[in-house]
């Protein structure tokens, strides 16, 4: 027992970032030439369990989910190379914020947040793939770590910010907060289970904001 926690212990700092978590799933993509990637979802649990829920939107859309639940933007930023470029989709969404704030990996500073959001932008761009970054969800507490101070200000100021990035970059943003949230602070009730994350209403909601901005960029690109 003492070894296979000594060595498990060693093998998860080793991949840190969970880029063995899809590797197999990527491979099978770039196998299939005629199936070109169209949009992938880059993020954490909220993209991962929206696939679990709603597999069927996934198919039908032609969204590949690349969520790994409890990761922070430096996470997604090691893996952005192996799980969104080197699939080439036409289309990237970026959802991540939520666990930085949260503290999954220290102590929050939203420079670095946004920092590692602007460099998966930029790699993004820089292969020819249009991004589109989404607001973090509302929410005004963590339910695994109620210490965090000011979560509403800090998600607020966040979200600004990367629209005011959104604006300069002359790229989407997708825009959760105002439909998931009736006072401005929290998530609605109807719309989650734990305060934090969306249950299948609240994915509904989601999935038509997705689909509407979709649908614009699809427009853009045809008219060019």
């Amino acid at each position: 027992m003492f070894w296979n926690l000594l060595f498990g212990n060693m093998a998860h700092e080793q991949d840190w970032a969970n880029k063995a978590r899809y590797a197999r799933a990527n491979a099978e993509l770039l196998a299939r030439s005629n199936q070109p990637v169209e949009v992938v979802m880059m993020g954490n649990s909220i993209t991962e369990y929206w696939e679990e829920l709603h597999p069927q939107f996934f198919v039908e859309h032609r969204l590949i989910g690349r969520g790994i639940s409890g990761q922070v933007s430096t996470q997604m930023l090691a893996r952005f190379r192996q799980d969104v470029i080197n699939l080439r989709p036409r289309i990237v969404v970026i959802n991540c914020g939520t666990n930085d704030i949260a503290e999954n990996n220290g102590p929050y500073d939203e420079d670095i947040t946004m920092d590692n959001i602007e460099s998966m932008t930029e790699l993004a761009l820089s292969h020819g793939i249009q991004v589109m970054l989404s607001s973090v969800l509302p929410t005004d507490n963590f339910i695994w770590n109620p210490t965090v101070k000011d979560v509403v200000g800090k998600i607020q100021r966040l979200n600004s910010r990367i629209m005011s990035y959104c604006a300069t970059k002359h790229i989407p943003y997708l825009d959760y907060y105002p439909s998931m949230t009736c006072d401005g602070r929290s998530m609605t009730k109807r719309l989650t289970d734990d305060g934090v994350h969306p249950n299948n209403a609240g994915y509904d909601v989601m999935e038509v904001k997705l689909l509407e901005m979709l649908s614009i960029i699809n427009q853009y690109y045809n008219q060019q």
